[in-house]
């Protein structure tokens, strides 16, 4: 298993707070990803507390469970790591999910670090990096392009 790295990023025309008012609740990733279940929180958890576990499920069914890791108001970003690898082995896979000011409004980064074989690189970057980071951060696109 070799330590590998994911990243996608976005630069949308709308400032900082206001694109992280939409994707900084740990608990709604749903409410603007077309792509992803929706989740609950266990134990009726607080999506900005550290340790917080989100479960997405299909028909009653967790597809996914991640754990909030960190959060950082200030900073617009929260980490997470993934706890069951659903469709592909995985291992010690943590996410960052970030908006930065940018010249032109607001840059959302998507990165995670995680540890593969070789041979699972290049379906990690089509499910994870392309099918939910780049859908995620194209549908981001879209409403911040469209609430001009």
């Amino acid at each position: 298993m070799n330590p590998r790295t994911l990243e996608r990023s976005a630069v949308l025309p709308a400032a900082p707070d206001a694109v992280w008012a939409v994707v900084g609740d740990f608990g709604a990733l749903a409410d603007w990803h077309p792509h992803v279940p929706p989740s609950t929180l266990e134990d009726g958890g607080d999506p900005a507390a550290p340790g917080t576990v989100r479960v997405f499920a299909v028909d009653g069914v967790a597809v996914a469970r991640e754990r909030l890791l960190d959060r950082d108001e200030a900073a617009r970003s929260y980490r997470y790591a993934l706890l069951d690898p659903v469709v592909l082995p995985v291992h010690d896979y943590v996410a960052t999910l970030a908006v930065r000011p940018h010249p032109d409004g607001a840059e959302v980064r998507w990165s995670a670090a995680y540890r593969s074989a070789d041979e699972v690189v290049a379906q990690v970057e089509a499910v994870f990096g392309d099918g939910t980071y780049g859908t995620g951060l194209a549908a981001l696109r879209a409403r911040f392009t469209s609430s001009r």
